[in-house]
């Protein structure tokens, strides 16, 4: 069994101007002991506890998990805000016919019940498996958003079965043109296009240069936000779409391992740039994340391979070519196709699809200046 841990964000049901100044008040005091924590030397801030903070009228569990947070690794020098957080044993959650409420004792001594919004059926699915048992509850955290909306952040955990590998595979290519392309196992190939994502970055640049030239730095940092989001919706709709397509062919998932591309591959000037093309600004890795924890939750499998040489074999004979832009052509075997298909195709069935290239020895002895030969690539060898 693996365990998915996931994070419920639900606005709070009708909170009045009373309970968000508390809040608000209770945040503002929370950031100022984070502050003090901070200012203190190392030896003194791992000896505090919430004892120290007695004269507060937060409670202990939320001191003591600021004091953590303040204590952690991550070097930080000045909390602007630190939103009021405590472990799983200082919360409870309730359920009265339709609405689910949360209780919690944020003030010393005074413990409240907040009802919560949940329109998402997912959302109600896990809150119910934590009313029945079948999920562990872990952090909460009250998180206010810029237009005032108060929410709760629920840290939850459940065990689900490990994914069945049916032995057929979706093979996906990532890119910054074409953010997915998806080899089925079936044959045909689905193309999901990036055009949105080139205009928001290019667009969204060249606002915070002009904003910039101006000094408009608050400006600078709404657009930078407001350009994370939509690039993250869009990762998620594809993610989600992927995940089910495969669920619909009962297949898994394979991906390249693509960590240390951004410093292993170079980009020209021009590209970079590009805010279209720049490929600091592409969000391969977060598109990886929601695909695995969105296949866990379903029970598809993924599978990762090495990237190597995928976008330049041809997937019918083993050649290696060069491609160009996205056209691919084959010169051993006239195989044409789309460059990105061709990878995903390759990655799709990469296991048996290339032999290791095996360097023969020189054929007058090892002090013969004649160069090396090295023995052709056979492809397709186990298919």
């Amino acid at each position: 069994m693996a365990t998915l841990t996931k994070t419920l964000k639900l606005p709070f049901l009708r909170l009045n101007q009373a309970k968000m100044e508390q809040f608000e008040r209770l945040q503002q005091l929370n950031t100022e002991v984070a502050n003090q924590i901070l200012a203190l030397p190392k030896a003194e801030r791992r000896a505090l506890t919430s004892k120290a903070f007695a004269h507060l009228d937060i409670g202990s569990a939320w001191i003591n998990q600021t004091i953590r947070n303040a204590n952690a690794r991550t070097p930080i020098k000045h909390f602007r805000r630190l939103p009021l957080e405590t472990n799983n044993q200082n919360w409870t959650l309730h359920r009265v016919g339709e609405t689910f409420s949360l209780g919690f004792g944020l003030v010393r001594g005074v413990k409240k019940r907040v009802p919560l919004e949940v329109h998402m059926a997912s959302h109600q699915a896990w809150l119910e498996a934590v009313l029945d048992g079948r999920a562990k509850a872990g952090s909460l955290k009250l998180v206010r958003s810029k237009k005032g909306i108060w929410s709760a952040c629920l840290s939850v955990s459940m065990e689900v079965p490990d994914a069945t590998e049916t032995g057929r595979w979706i093979g996906i290519d990532r890119g910054q043109n074409i953010p997915v392309v998806a080899a089925t196992p079936d044959g045909p190939v689905v193309f999901w296009k990036a055009a949105r994502i080139r205009h928001v970055r290019r667009v969204y640049a060249q606002r915070r240069a002009r904003l910039q030239k101006r000094g408009k730095h608050q400006a600078v940092r709404k657009l930078e936000s407001r350009e994370r989001r939509i690039v993250t919706h869009i990762n998620h709709c594809i993610s989600r779409e992927l995940v089910e397509l495969a669920q619909r062919l009962e297949a898994g998932i394979r991906l390249e391992d693509l960590s240390g591309i951004r410093q292993s591959s170079k980009q020209s000037k021009a590209a970079k740039r590009d805010a279209g093309h720049n490929r600091d600004y592409w969000p391969f890795y977060q598109l990886e994340t929601f695909i695995r924890y969105k296949a866990m939750q379903a029970g598809v499998a993924v599978d990762a391979v090495r990237p190597h040489y995928t976008s330049k074999t041809c997937h019918h004979c083993g050649a290696l070519n060069e491609r160009r832009k996205h056209a691919y052509v084959c010169t051993r075997c006239g195989h044409q196709a789309h460059a990105d298909a061709n990878a995903a195709q390759n990655v799709r069935d990469w296991y048996g699809l290339c032999c290791p290239v095996v360097l023969e020895a020189p054929l007058g002895g090892p002090h013969d200046p004649a160069p090396k030969r090295v023995r052709e690539i056979t492809a397709k060898a186990v298919m």
